[in-house]
């Protein structure tokens, strides 16, 4: 899927309520455009157990797809968003076409198509 995107010029954006630690590995591992994670704080070399900056909930997800849609100068129909959790509705709002991906049934309700039995490779052949 990522390798299709790319060809086309689509920009990639990984946004998750886990850490920097693992997005940034896969950010480079998997030649993505954009990430959002939240931060741990390193001190001496050790965890503190605290974050640094905000939060990434639901509404860091929407605005973070609300910030890159703009910048990007897109319309929201322009934009696929692809969620599991009711944590990610809000930014699924944000896109013109939103995908439920083995998710829960209030993600599934409300997105434009569910996938639960293809991958992610299956999005290319929506509208690519």
């Amino acid at each position: 899927m990522l390798e299709r995107l790319r060809s086309l010029g689509i920009k990639t954006l990984l946004v998750s309520g886990g850490f920097t630690f693992f997005t940034e590995r896969l950010k480079q591992r998997l030649s993505l455009d954009y990430t959002l994670s939240n931060m741990l704080e390193i001190r001496d070399g050790k965890l503190t157990g605290k974050l640094l900056g905000r939060i990434v909930d639901a509404e860091a997800k929407a605005a973070k797809l609300r910030e890159l849609r703009d910048g990007l100068r897109l319309e929201a129909d322009q934009v696929i968003a692809i969620g599991d959790g009711a944590n990610d509705l809000a930014m699924m709002a944000e896109a013109g076409v939103s995908i439920a991906y083995h998710a829960k049934p209030v993600v599934r309700e409300k997105a434009t198509y569910c996938f639960d039995h293809v991958g992610l490779d299956g999005l290319p052949n929506l509208y690519l």
